[in-house]
């Protein structure tokens, strides 16, 4: 399935669980538990994975730098939560990541599609990235984009966010 969403458009509304940070062990999370906040949300392919790895530790090398901006990140990959624990863990990620086992959330964001590793074609999870403002639309979309860049990408789009509200 692919859905081309925009920046301008509202952003998929979903309902998972998150862990890490002060989500803990799992707790539910809803979308609209955020409304007012940015959010960054970034869909990656598998934890612990190398190119997965880099950007998770490109984000937590810049953490203090994205908190400072209020806005509320999240990983999303459609892993389980203990496989989340054990990646947090691992890398002492200071942000929560969602568990998308049903792919509900890949699929609503466009990013479930078809892949190719050596000639074979399969079904996974393209890394982007979008930024939702605090009205629920989004402002930022990060489509393939390279693990070592990511972090960076998502400062600029927050500190221009800000400027913008200022």
């Amino acid at each position: 399935m692919s859905l081309s969403l925009q920046v301008g458009d509202k952003a998929p509304s979903f309902t998972t669980n998150a862990v890490g940070n002060q989500y803990g062990t799992g707790t539910p999370l809803k979308l609209s538990d955020l409304k007012g906040k940015v959010v960054v949300l970034y869909f990656y392919p598998k934890d612990d994975t190398p190119g997965c790895t880099t950007q998770a530790c490109g984000i937590r090398d810049e953490w203090k730098a994205i908190e400072s901006t209020g806005a509320a990140l999240f990983g999303i990959s459609i892993d389980a939560v203990k496989s989340h624990e054990k990646f947090i863990t691992k890398f002492d990620l200071p942000f929560p990541l969602l568990s998308d086992t049903d792919k509900s959330i890949v699929e609503a964001y466009g990013v479930w599609v078809e892949k190719s590793m050596y000639g074979k074609k399969y079904m996974g999870t393209e890394r982007t990235t979008f930024v939702i403002d605090t009205n629920g639309k989004i402002s930022a979309i990060f489509p393939k984009v390279k693990p070592a860049e990511h972090a960076g990408l998502v400062m600029k789009a927050l500190k221009e966010l800000r400027n913008l509200k200022d």
